[in-house]
């Protein structure tokens, strides 16, 4: 739990970049302890805190539809939508030999994901479109959306989100040849503040060709742009 000290500390920082949305690394801020504590044990303790802020919200919990809440939260927070906070949860990369000798740019577009702000801890949702260029060895489509899913799941900022994306199928695919393009509601911009519900907020990751070549890049842009 924090402290007194520590919940100024945080209090002071939020003072000062108040309700802008920064991110302050390309990795995800963990505590070096963050994994000591096993996962029912968790569920455990942030069902306790859940059932706490529902009290003091004022909400009856011994209503039936609200008795089984503070579980529920716990349970989709650790074992669903920040399940990507574990390494443990990192999808193995299986990467192929490219015996058809393929050197062309292979595109997956429109992967859906779900992330969380975490700002404010509410939802961020769209899609992914992703192009890597093969150096050698290929990777099974799935892999591709399974390493979207797996940085989705934690709290995020859409840009360190792209960009963790990108890096990690540089160094699994071996291949500096990769672009990621992020397109995606925000929550806390259409629920919440401005209540704009018509924005998208869209991201890029180029490395590679498709950053030094005009029309690598375009040929991707080409591409997901393509109706069905």
């Amino acid at each position: 739990m924090l402290s007194t000290m520590g919940i100024d500390i945080a209090r002071s920082s939020f003072e000062y970049i108040g309700e802008d949305h920064v991110g302050t690394s390309l990795e995800t801020p963990l505590r070096e302890d963050a994994f000591e504590m096993d996962d029912d044990l968790k569920v455990e303790l942030i069902e306790k805190h859940f059932r706490e802020i529902m009290h003091i919200m004022g909400l009856d919990l011994t209503d039936d539809s609200l008795k089984g809440t503070p579980h529920r939260v716990a349970k989709m927070y650790v074992k669903e939508v920040f399940s990507g906070l574990n390494p443990k949860n990192k999808p193995a990369a299986k990467l192929f030999e490219n015996k058809y000798k393929y050197n062309q740019m292979l595109v997956e577009k429109d992967i859906t994901f779900h992330s969380h702000c975490e700002h404010h801890f509410v939802p961020i949702y769209g899609r992914a479109h992703v192009a890597y260029i093969s150096s050698g060895d290929v990777i099974g489509l799935s892999k591709i959306n399974r390493i979207v899913q797996y940085y989705s799941k934690r709290p995020q900022v859409q840009e360190r989100l792209t960009m963790q994306i990108g890096n990690e199928l540089k160094e699994a695919l071996g291949t500096e040849d990769v672009a990621v393009i992020m397109d995606a509601y925000h929550m806390c911009v259409s629920s919440r503040g401005v209540n704009d519900t018509n924005s998208s907020t869209v991201t890029s990751f180029f490395s590679g060709k498709f950053e030094s070549e005009e029309q690598t890049r375009n040929e991707f842009l080409k591409y997901i742009s393509l109706k069905k």
